[in-house]
Parts: C-alpha cells; sequence; structure tokens
C-alpha cells in the first residue's frame, strides 16, 4: 500500500475509533482479496472498505467502491470468519468515504451491502 493509501486508512481508523469502534485487524489479506480494516462494534464484526476521492466529480469516493468490488469483500469476509472459526458471528460491510483536502468530509456508510 502506498503512503497516501495508509494515510486515508489511518484517518478513517481514526474517525471511526472516535466513534466506539474497536480495531481488530488492519489490512487482511489473503487470495480473494484485501480487507482495509476489521473492527468490532459491541458483539458485531465489521469489516471496512475504505475509500478516498480528492473531488465527488465522477461520483466520490463510495461510488469507488463497485459491484464487482462489493463482491470481492463479500467473498473476503466469508473467507476471514472461515479463517477464524467465526461462521456464527454477527458482522456487517461498512464503508468509510473520504472526499476533499483538510479538514476531510467523511462518509460513513453502514451495512453498505448485504452478505
Amino acid at each position: 500500500m502506498n503512503k497516501l493509501g495508509q494515510l486515508y486508512e489511518q484517518l478513517a481508523l481514526d474517525y471511526l475509533q472516535n466513534q466506539g469502534l474497536q480495531l481488530v485487524q488492519r489490512n487482511f489479506q489473503c487470495k480473494l482479496g484485501e480487507i482495509d480494516l476489521v473492527m468490532r462494534e459491541g458483539s458485531c464484526l465489521v469489516f471496512v472498505e475504505v475509500k478516498y476521492r480528492a473531488s465527488n466529480a465522477f461520483g466520490g469516493a463510495a461510488a469507488a467502491v463497485t459491484r464487482s468490488k462489493q463482491q470481492k469483500l463479500l467473498r473476503t469476509s466469508r473467507w476471514y470468519l472461515q479463517q477464524h472459526r467465526l461462521t456464527e458471528q454477527t458482522c456487517r460491510l461498512d464503508v468509510m468515504a473520504i472526499e476533499g483536502q483538510a479538514p476531510y468530509q467523511y462518509q460513513w456508510i453502514k451495512n453498505a451491502f448485504t452478505q
């Protein structure tokens, strides 16, 4: 991951921790893909895709999570749950969209797409 990607991922992590979520793992990778942040909110495991765009001219950061990216995230999150023997775990997939220049605009989309 490049330095800018790390910066926006850290901004997302800080934002979500300020909202009460706890970090479980960063940058989970497997043959199916990558999950930027794995977090916990109460008893729920939260898989977070972080996206940054300088402007919303082409739909913005949230629109960058395409249908194919959604499918990849779903497969990767299922793999994570299997590998950690958490098949009965309540979970959701969120998108953390960051746009603009400092001060950034944050859009936290909970349960962005169903599993």
